[in-house]
């Protein structure tokens, strides 16, 4: 390991003494001579915010960037987030790759900050600390049979599917015939379309071998999605929509009830909002052509939206060993715009299922007792990214403004984060003095027994996926055990 530290590290020993590009902020100069104050910054996280974080600081001429990562591979939700069966949204691992390969930005995985190392111990090595390490947990039901058996997140399901380490253990069940989903967002109609999706158009994605087996089992054929408000306020896309509305072997159960009216309140709404109503109101009331009839006609499979319901409890079996069925409170809506809200009307109803998927949000975790973390909107307080009443402490991503957006959004908030540490560095507001980076966290860890992973070393297991997934068609076969990722390094 020594030797791979030294290709990163072995330019810190010597003096450099190139200048920086034209036009560069001589301001920077000034407070960090390029011969023994090159800013050392790193960031916590290797998911989009962490490369687009470190993407951004590299536009400083001497910065180097570390960027550690928990697990042993790179890319955090677009790795283990992004549908299998949607791998144009993962081609900006092509971007992130770009980034990893620059000369002053290092990849050190198998590391997990807040346990391996501590912030204050990186706060202490490094100029500035950048926290992007998104949220790792998923909010919860807060209802009555939620422990059932039967019961998971659809947070867990998804990270089962693509190759999660810590979700190969999940074992879903998929003997019953309904599943009912919690929540209308895009990882819900995810979690729907992977479920009703024939096993054959799942075969040359990258779905892990042992989720294809296990959904090449599944006797579900009824999906239902249950949200608490109606038709205008769900939180999924219109490119989700059409491709649950086109799935081959799915037909689609709108209740046209629950669109009644909703002709005229969508003249005002904004236009991708409008777009997306329309498509669904068709859907729900428009008969369909000899065609798409015909299709339906013949799907053995169907999911549906459930709209005004929420969830009151998780219904055991007659022998109260696993989940059967949820109570739904029938809710109307009360309120304008964004203040519209779902209040219960008294009324309640069954729905029948054996497996219930939880998919109302994400939520981050506190990373480390020194950080500053409002547990109630599970994000790290900040102002543009510059964590509250810590100096040279920086976050970006959802667990800086929530679990909200896609990749795109992302980019942007991380861009602003990184703006704001680059402001602070030209201000000379962070330690103007040398730091030792990597340099003295890699002693710290060799103490304590972790031993980091290059991006090299991912770049020999990538490889090694793609070797496996070519003899069934597939781009890549995940290696899910770190331990075996680990014996496949000599680690």
């Amino acid at each position: 390991m020594a030797s791979r530290c030294w290709r990163w590290w072995g330019w810190s020993a010597r003096p450099r003494t190139r200048l920086p590009p034209a036009g560069s902020t001589p301001s920077f100069r000034h407070h960090f001579s390029t011969q023994e104050k090159t800013p050392q910054i790193c960031v916590g996280g290797s998911g989009p915010a962490g490369f687009y974080t470190a993407q951004h600081l590299l536009k400083h001429p001497q910065a180097h960037v570390d960027i550690y990562e928990k697990q042993p591979v790179p890319f955090g939700l677009v790795r283990f987030g992004v549908a299998p069966d949607h791998p144009e949204v993962k081609n900006v691992i092509n971007t992130f790759t770009q980034t990893a390969h620059s000369g002053r930005c290092a990849f050190w995985g198998n590391v997990e900050v807040g346990r391996d190392v501590t912030v204050p111990e990186l706060r202490e090595a490094y100029h500035a600390v950048v926290l992007s390490y998104g949220a790792e947990d998923h909010r919860a039901l807060e209802i009555p049979g939620e422990e059932l058996p039967g019961v998971c997140s659809a947070r867990a399901f998804v990270g089962w599917y693509n190759g999660l380490p810590e979700n190969q253990e999940l074992e879903p069940d998929l003997s019953c015939d309904t599943a009912v989903i919690l929540g209308q967002g895009n990882v819900a109609l995810d979690v729907a379309r992977i479920l009703l999706t024939p096993p054959e158009h799942l075969e040359r994605t990258d779905i892990t071998k042992a989720a294809l087996g296990v959904l090449r089992q599944s006797r579900v054929k009824t999906v239902w999605l249950v949200g608490r408000r109606g038709p205008l306020q769900v939180a999924f896309t219109i490119k989700e929509l059409r491709e649950m509305i086109q799935l081959p072997g799915a037909r689609p159960i709108l209740d046209p009830v629950d669109f009644l009216g909703l002709q005229d309140k969508i003249k005002e709404v904004p236009r991708p909002r409008k777009r997306l109503t329309e498509l669904l109101l068709r859907t729900a009331t428009e008969k369909p052509g000899p065609e798409e009839a015909a299709r339906q006609a013949s799907a053995s499979r169907a999911w549906g939206l459930r709209f005004f319901r929420s969830p009151q409890q998780v219904l055991p079996s007659p022998d109260g060993r696993r989940a059967a069925g949820v109570r739904l409170a029938v809710t109307r809506l009360e309120g304008v715009d964004e203040a519209t809200r779902a209040v219960p009307t008294g009324d309640m109803e069954d729905l029948p299922c054996g497996l219930v998927l939880s998919s109302i949000g994400y939520k981050s975790r506190p990373v480390d007792p020194s950080v500053p973390f409002d547990s109630k909107l599970g994000v790290i307080p900040n102002v543009e990214g510059r964590v509250m009443d810590v100096p040279g402490l920086y976050c970006s991503g959802w667990v800086k403004r929530g679990p909200t957006g896609v990749i795109a959004t992302t980019m942007t908030d991380s861009f602003l984060t990184g703006q704001m540490l680059l402001q602070d560095l030209k201000a000379g507001l962070l330690p103007s003095g040398p730091r030792p980076g990597y340099a003295a966290i890699q002693a710290l860890l060799s103490s304590r027994g972790v031993r980091p992973v290059s991006f090299s070393d991912w770049e020999k297991l990538d490889a090694e996926e793609v070797v496996r997934g070519q003899g069934t068609g597939k781009p890549r076969e995940k290696l899910v055990d770190p331990q075996e990722m680990l014996r496949l390094l000599g680690h």
